[in-house]
């Protein structure tokens, strides 16, 4: 079973914490830098859009990007 990794974040001036599978922060850190965003915004941004607990939040957003990009692969 992979450990989960609770790291800091601020939100809106606001510091929380966030519970992720190592694969999850790595997968995040790619899409901030390739969106040329902090982790931090790139967190604010699912925040303001999420419904429910935000880890879950964050990893329904990784997945959707990663699916995004597969398919976008099978396009070109």
């Amino acid at each position: 079973m992979t450990d989960i990794v609770k790291r800091s974040v601020v939100i809106a001036g606001h510091r929380t914490s966030v519970s992720l599978e190592p694969a999850f922060w790595d997968a995040l850190k790619e899409l901030a830098q390739r969106r040329a965003l902090s982790i931090n915004k790139l967190i604010a941004e699912i925040d303001r859009d999420r419904a429910g607990n935000l880890s879950s939040a964050i990893r329904v957003y990784v997945l959707r990007a990663v699916r995004a990009e597969r398919e976008e692969a099978g396009r070109g």
